[in-house]
């Protein structure tokens, strides 16, 4: 899966052409820092000093250098689609791989940083099913029509709600056939190329 990135996101991160490749890791390590604490006023000012740049320019490059970690490390996206993902940045092949490293190395603790979050969206907890067969009616003795039953349950926070949904198994069958089929898709370079050229 590739990342696609806003017009707002790649301004913001061509700040990291304008800095040594130093600089680029210890802006990776605030934004990690700044995830699991709060951002500071003061670090911002502090780095727009030293570099000689406008405070929000720095605030820019160090948020947009945090979504860009926090998106890749959400989809559990792979090194090949991070590359791929970053080449439409214009970066050169050493700001690729200082990027690279910084999501592989840290890729975990994001994620381990984001499920602690409260989310808005309610998230899957678990699932019961059933298969229910009518093999006869009162006007035809002898039919099969299977129906599969399911019963959703989702949590937001502490509060739960619960979905039921009723299919017949061709039509389950079919939309795991097109969800894999769209998976695989995905994954051609073919849509990796029509991704990287969205704006």
């Amino acid at each position: 899966m590739l990342l696609v990135l806003s017009e707002d996101l790649k301004e913001h991160l061509t700040f990291l052409l304008k800095i040594d490749a130093a600089v680029v890791g210890e802006f990776g390590r605030i934004a990690l820092e700044f995830l699991r604490r709060g951002t500071s006023p003061k670090i911002y000012e502090g780095a727009a000093k030293k570099l000689c740049v406008p405070v929000e320019m720095v605030q820019h490059g160090v948020e947009g250098l945090m979504f860009l970690m926090t998106e890749s490390s959400k989809h559990m996206i792979s090194e090949v689609d991070f590359l791929d993902s970053v080449l439409v940045l214009g970066f050169g092949e050493e700001l690729n791989q200082i990027l690279l490293q910084l999501y592989l190395q840290h890729h975990n603790q994001i994620r381990s940083i984001l499920s602690q979050l409260p989310s808005s969206l309610p998230a899957y907890h678990s699932l019961e099913w059933r298969l229910d067969v009518q093999l006869a009616s009162r006007s035809v003795h002898q039919q099969v029509i299977p129906m599969l039953m399911m019963h959703l349950l989702l949590r937001r926070g502490c509060d739960s709600s619960s979905r039921v949904l009723q299919t017949d198994p061709n039509t389950l069958l079919h939309l795991i056939s097109t969800l894999e089929a769209a998976l695989a898709a995905m994954k051609t370079s073919h849509a990796r190329r029509i991704l990287r050229n969205i704006k």
